[in-house]
């Protein structure tokens, strides 16, 4: 009998959506190595954090309450410390900015193997098959890890845990050496475009190359304001400079998990769809029916969509 321990993800105050992912990951991992799910919420708001994190499946809570937002030597210093109290087999993290900050540095603390940006996870005895995708998601690989390592998961590949669980919320007291920590957070500055972050919106109306000149981006604004949705794009439209970097969608740009992704004039090239293919619903428009974006669309309207998206505006004005 074996435990899971898995380190969930804040930002600002606000729980990422792949900290509820994080549960149903290890709750399944637990449940084949006959162990415990425990999860750790270091910093921020760790009460409240942890009474949102208390759903099925979650047998203990453990709070560090030091500082407010992440840091790599608090964090590095607290996981290795619970750790060494829980005797976890696996230790989980949020493929995320600061997952894949810490994730290593604890590995190697703990002289452990890390595996990164999994998409699945299943254990054979004592083997840890780690499932994940390379060559712009062209390929999947297994990765088979002996006894235990810290694994970082990809978001939106796992469904959030959902009821309430009745977990044990205990406050861990980690010895946080203070000498050891080499940054603070002294505040925070939006830069380079960051008006918006496309990883949190519901709605996302994303536009590629069948938009065909900057001046047609209008139109797609007027269609994000009816519909009070996000503007994000393939690459395309960032490298021609008509929107900024934190707009693009894929590999190369912000993985996004809307509830309606809605792909105007995007082919979908494996490195895009690997950035919105957790999309809850996808819709596609498309003058070409055999554009790949067409065949992950739950629905696809095979039109040209400059006829459409005016349709579309008019509909929910």
């Amino acid at each position: 009998m074996t435990d899971v321990l898995a380190v969930t993800d804040h930002r600002r105050g606000e729980l990422r959506d792949v900290s509820y992912e994080l549960i149903t990951a290890g709750r399944s991992l637990a449940d084949e190595t006959g162990g415990d799910l425990h999860l750790a919420v270091i910093s921020g708001t760790v009460d409240d954090f942890a009474d949102k994190l208390n759903r099925e499946g979650v047998d203990a809570i453990h709070t560090v309450p030091y500082g407010e937002e992440f840091n790599h030597d608090v964090y590095t210093q607290a996981i290795t410390q619970l750790y060494d109290e829980l005797a976890p087999q696996y230790v989980l993290t949020p493929n995320s900015v600061n997952g894949l900050d810490y994730a290593p540095a604890v590995a190697n603390a703990l002289d452990l193997p890390v595996v990164t940006d999994t998409i699945g996870l299943e254990t054979d005895g004592e083997t840890l098959i780690a499932t994940r995708e390379m060559y712009g998601s062209k390929v999947e690989t297994t990765n088979e890890l002996e006894n235990n390592a810290v694994v970082t998961i990809r978001s939106a590949e796992w469904p959030a845990a959902e009821g309430t669980g009745d977990a044990t919320i205990d406050a861990f007291d980690a010895d946080i050496d203070e000498a050891a920590i080499g940054s603070t957070v002294s505040g925070f500055e939006e830069v380079g475009g960051g008006d918006v972050d496309i990883s949190e919106a519901e709605l996302l109306v994303s536009i590629g190359r069948g938009i065909e000149e900057e001046e047609n981006l209008d139109l797609i604004r007027d269609l994000a304001d009816a519909l009070g949705a996000t503007l994000s794009s393939s690459r395309p439209i960032v490298d021609n400079g008509w929107l900024p970097k934190n707009r693009q969608v894929g590999q190369s740009g912000k993985v996004v998990t809307p509830d309606v992704y809605i792909a105007i004039g995007i082919s979908g090239a494996v490195q895009h769809v690997a950035g919105m293919k957790g999309s809850d619903t996808i819709v596609a428009i498309n003058t070409d029916p055999n554009a790949p974006i067409m065949d992950i669309a739950d629905y696809a309207i095979h039109d040209d969509l400059f006829d459409v998206v005016p349709a579309l505006i008019d509909e929910f004005q």
